[in-house]
């Protein structure tokens, strides 16, 4: 299934006796042209790229023929970032090229889907360290010709799951602190040390010395590693880096699996993979952003908030609520809006939101999340009932019982809890108690 919104290329991407010309559509002009110039680094450029593409290409879940989706691109004032997701959804990579990788200049902002074709993919692996690599992102003339010809439009439809990936990755992502960092050399073993074949057992990293250590049990500062075989894409790209940094929430002794992210920094250049809980679990079903979504006043929030960001390369959320006039929970609220358009990111290097620009449907946030239109029913249908700490809920003629913990979060009785334990989002029930509280606190 795929979004409303498409995307229309002059030509294909190719890569021509005088640099890398990507094809581009969307931003603030039709088919802009945001970026012209010279990757400063151009081998260690080309293999990060190919490293999204390869991402882009590959399901890491029931491995079946490669998947056919073009990586996201976005300019903004002083970098370039290439995204994708894998054809499975749990595997999310970033190339950041940072203002030290980048020789020219960024006249437009915007975002597109890539075109990295077969032709383009075997020209990139062909970069030697001494070849320059000149980048443009946006059409430089009317007609590009390939090896398989000249075209001159060509639409690339963005997959509804990728929306919905962005949107849970950002809260996900959100949460993470710095857990290591450890040189490159030590990182090239520690990925040796790894599990070759798809071995989907719950593995734990945990900082020793300058290093990595495995362990089958989480412990405090470990960061979780399952499908280990997801890191591939990293190790074209150790030769270049200077250390790995890893990321992840606060877990305790006996946390169920949870996301992470592993990042290469070479200087001008960052390469990250964040990895979904377990092998099987896409990031478009995570549910991670319906607890943000929940509130009454979001869809206001986000239109106001979508008016005032600016296409600095971070938002600055004290400067963003200032603005708005709103505290940084409801800013919070708005982004996760906003990230269901995937107009939002978070850099997890610079503990920051980014911008993107794509269409913007305030209706989206139901269309792709059926519990919030569940929970919105509960409510409007009068099915809660609250007595302090806990709620009863009647829904399809049964009945269950929410309870509200010290974390702010919710237990129930229904099926969906019981399954998940809390860990694919609240269920609809949870989530009508939580909007019945905010209504309720708000009427006061």
């Amino acid at each position: 299934m795929s979004a409303v919104q498409t995307y229309r290329y002059l030509g294909p991407s190719v890569l021509r006796p005088d640099g890398l010309a990507f094809q581009t559509s969307g931003g603030p002009v039709p088919n802009p042209q945001f970026f012209t110039g010279f990757l400063t680094t151009p081998q260690p450029a080309a293999v990060g790229l190919l490293a999204v593409a390869e991402v882009a290409r590959t399901r890491y879940h029931r491995p079946i023929s490669p998947a056919s989706l073009d990586p996201v691109v976005t300019g903004s004032r002083d970098r370039l970032r290439f995204e994708s997701f894998s054809g499975c959804c749990g595997v999310y990579a970033r190339l950041d090229a940072l203002p030290a990788g980048l020789d020219g200049d960024i006249v437009e902002h915007g975002t597109t889907n890539v075109d990295v074709n077969n032709p383009l993919r075997e020209a990139l692996a062909r970069v030697g360290g001494g070849d320059p690599l000149r980048l443009s992102v946006g059409p430089d003339d009317l007609t590009v010709t390939t090896l398989g010809g000249a075209v001159v439009e060509k639409k690339v439809p963005l997959p509804v799951r990728w929306l919905r990936g962005f949107a849970e990755v950002q809260v996900l992502a959100s949460a993470f602190e710095p857990r290591a960092e450890i040189p490159a050399t030590e990182a090239a073993a520690f990925l040796r040390r790894l599990p070759t074949s798809s071995d989907r057992s719950v593995l734990w990293a945990v900082p020793a010395g300058g290093s990595l250590r495995l362990t089958s049990r989480p412990v405090p500062g470990a960061v979780c590693l399952t499908g280990a075989t997801r890191l591939t894409a990293l190790r074209p790209m150790l030769r270049f880096a200077r250390s790995l940094q890893v990321y992840g929430p606060t877990v305790a002794a006996g946390s169920a699996p949870v996301p992470s992210t592993w990042e290469l920094d070479t200087g001008a250049l960052r390469l990250s993979l964040t990895l979904s809980p377990e092998p099987y679990r896409g990031f478009s079903g995570e549910g991670a952003a319906l607890t943000a979504l929940a509130g009454d006043e979001v869809a206001d929030d986000a239109d106001l908030i979508s008016a005032l960001l600016s296409w600095d390369p971070t938002i600055d959320m004290d400067a963003l609520a200032t603005s708005a006039g709103i505290d940084q929970d409801r800013v919070r609220g708005a982004l996760a809006q906003l990230g269901t358009a995937g107009r939002v990111g978070y850099d997890v290097s610079e503990a920051a939101y980014f911008h993107r620009v794509m269409p913007y449907d305030a209706e989206r946030a139901e269309r792709d999340n059926p519990r919030l239109v569940g929970a919105r029913a509960l409510l409007e249908g009068g099915a809660v009932e609250s007595d302090g700490a806990a709620a009863t809920v009647r829904s399809g003629g049964e009945v269950y019982r929410v309870r509200r913990l010290p974390d702010d979060t919710f237990t129930c009785t229904c099926q969906w809890w019981a399954k998940h334990r809390g860990q694919r989002g609240p269920c609809k029930h949870a989530l009508a108690v939580r909007m019945a509280g905010t209504a309720a606190e708000v009427s006061r």
